[in-house]
């Protein structure tokens, strides 16, 4: 939990201005479970990936997540592979490690959508893999940064 909330301060404490590839952005996302979903931009490509999951158990997770455009793709196609944390809350308290795979699309006005699957081991359950977190995300975008392109 401790490096969670350090990772978050520390991203907050970042300025993202003038050096940003993404945007903040805030929106929800479904499918296995519920859980609202922020993106954080940290440099060029970085960023972090916070979500609090509403479910079966609360769960909060936050994934430093890399963007890439695709070549010869729509401008605003990216894809993403990140990892983190995750902690749950339920009788017992889980804590585990999860990648964060997945793809987005932005569209001109401030709306991206995406899907993705955040795969990973629970280390306080006997080192239990699970790979049923599937999700689709709506976010908003606050802000204009520059749009992500391949090269």
């Amino acid at each position: 939990m401790k490096i969670l909330i350090s990772a978050l301060l520390f991203a907050l404490l970042i300025p993202v201005s003038g050096y940003s590839q993404s945007n903040w952005e805030a929106g929800i996302r479904i499918w296995n479970n519920v859980a609202a979903d922020v993106t954080i931009p940290i440099a060029k490509r970085p960023r972090l990936h916070a979500a609090a999951y509403f479910g079966n158990d609360f769960g909060l997770g936050g994934y430093f997540d890399w963007l890439f455009g695709l070549s010869d793709g729509p401008e605003g196609l990216k894809f993403y592979p990140g990892v983190g944390p995750e902690i749950y809350f339920g009788n017992d308290l889980d804590i585990g490690i999860a990648g964060n795979f997945g793809v987005e699309y932005s569209f001109d006005f401030p709306l991206t959508v995406a899907f993705d699957w955040r795969p990973g081991f629970m280390l306080t359950d006997s080192f239990r893999w699970y790979d049923g977190n599937l999700g689709i995300t709506a976010r908003f975008r606050f802000g204009e940064g520059t749009r992500i392109v391949a090269k």
